[in-house]
């Protein structure tokens, strides 16, 4: 039942004409969930098309108390914009316009809704290219990917969202517009706002407008898909690449559970017993990168792969990054249920995290899928489960444990999807009372009655 009054209601039917304003159940349901598969039903939707209109709304929803969830597409899957506690879903979908490519300045102005992957479709027109490329880039928006400080196979070369975010217009509750940041690649005049806004899972303002710095696109990119019959074998493979001065665009990590899923659903490369794999991406001049694949060869080579296979050009390489786009679906031939997380841990310590997190999964009689982002030492970790069997609490107790060993060897628990409601919990654990304390201060400066996204943050 919406907990909206019928005061209330006329004022966003106004606000929102036509169906930018629901509340009937039936409508609002798919807005209460996001890829964690948490949901709650929201009182209403609003989807704004102006900033005008948000501006309103912030006005409003401060002065009625009344609780926002901004959200995009829902690809997170840390609950991040499920609507906990009721009140209304702020959809910026249909604020999903590229205002501005600006190949002089390597800017791009753009609307919160813009799917990523469109907007990467753009700028390769134009020769320019934006780096941040989460496993969602398809689907999920450049709005949500700034909320998460979204990251990506290729962060280990060029960085995550955080590192191209110049600017930002955000509208605060009462409806105050903060422009902050700019056009500038340089810029370190006072507090770096725009960057605070980046990672905050939407609790500090509603994002209308983002200013990103842009790249020249490389002219070609190179792949190498090689495995080992174990763990050490892949990740000596790794530490021999950076030793020889190798920086690839992608390095990423699959473990023998996930080799083992990805083979259920397609035909795959790997002979039987391949116990590890990584997939490695170069990039740059087209003359030098065929001499650049032949030096990474033969460094992967000297690390006695049971398998190797090279891709030179996007013909080559589709099918090797096949393999990795395979994941998700895969892990649903393991159990009908996952946890999802992902955690970064110091590079040398990606060996100790990847042998602790086999140890608590066999603990626990559950399958676990490690593999990720080997290059920066984030990992992604699916519990897979069966909630009808009765092993919904071991996955948790799982999930707990393995949150536990990522901060006992100095890592992070979670390297680009967020906090949200998954890891609510456990923030404890990991920020100090003081970071927490100041923390929620700036929180209070930006929005003091608590109506973004609550029950998320700090």
């Amino acid at each position: 039942m919406s907990g909206l009054t019928p005061a209330q209601a006329r004022f966003l039917g106004e606000l929102f004409p036509g169906d930018g304003f629901t509340a009937v159940p039936e409508e609002t349901c798919a807005f209460g969930a996001d890829a964690s598969r948490l949901f709650e039903a929201p009182w209403a939707v609003v989807r704004p098309e102006s900033e005008e209109q948000v501006v309103r709304l912030m006005a409003w929803a401060q002065e009625e108390g009344m609780p926002l969830f901004p959200r995009a597409r829902g690809t997170n899957v840390v609950g991040a914009c499920v609507p906990r506690g009721g009140g209304v879903v702020v959809s910026t979908l249909r604020m999903n316009r590229i205002l501005e490519i600006d190949a002089q300045d390597f800017v791009a102005v753009v609307q919160p809704g813009v799917v990523t992957a469109d907007l990467q479709k753009e700028l390769d027109r134009h020769g320019l290219m934006y780096p941040p490329d989460p496993a969602s880039v398809r689907i999920s928006t450049i709005g949500g990917n700034v909320a998460t400080c979204a990251g990506g196979m290729r962060a280990v070369k060029y960085g995550v969202t955080r590192d191209y975010v110049l600017g930002v217009r955000a509208v605060l509750p009462g409806g105050r517009v903060l422009y902050t940041g700019g056009r500038n690649h340089k810029n370190v005049v006072g507090l770096d706002l725009a960057r605070l806004f980046v990672g905050s899972e939407g609790t500090l303002g509603l994002l209308t407008e983002i200013t990103l710095k842009l790249l020249p696109k490389p002219e070609a990119t190179a792949s190498v898909l090689a495995g080992w019959p174990d763990t050490d074998g892949a990740l000596g493979a790794a530490r021999d690449i950076f030793a020889a001065g190798i920086l690839p665009a992608a390095m990423e990590f699959m473990e023998r559970d996930v080799l083992k899923a990805v083979a259920k659903v397609g035909e795959v490369p790997w002979p039987e017993g391949t116990g590890a794999a990584l997939l490695l991406r170069l990039d740059g001049g087209r003359k030098a990168l065929a001499a650049d694949l032949d030096r990474l060869e033969q460094v992967v080579r000297s690390a006695s792969p049971s398998f190797l296979l090279r891709g030179l050009g996007a013909r080559e390489e589709e099918p090797l990054w096949e393999v990795r786009r395979l994941i998700n679906p895969a892990s649903f031939k393991v159990a009908p249920d996952k946890l999802s997380d992902d955690i970064t841990v110091p590079r040398s310590k990606v060996r100790n995290a990847v042998d602790g997190i086999r140890k608590i999964a066999t603990e626990a009689g559950l399958t676990v899928l490690v593999f990720g982002h080997l290059g920066d030492g984030n990992l992604h970790v699916n519990v897979m489960h069966d909630k009808a069997a009765g092993e919904g609490d071991r996955a948790l107790q799982v999930k707990s444990q393995v949150v536990e060993l990522v901060l006992s060897l100095g890592g992070t628990m979670s390297g680009e999807h967020g906090v949200g409601l998954t890891k609510y919990a456990h923030l404890g654990k990991q920020l100090s009372p003081l970071e927490s304390e100041i923390m929620h201060y700036i929180k209070k400066v930006f929005d003091f009655k608590g109506i973004l996204n609550p029950g998320k943050g700090y």
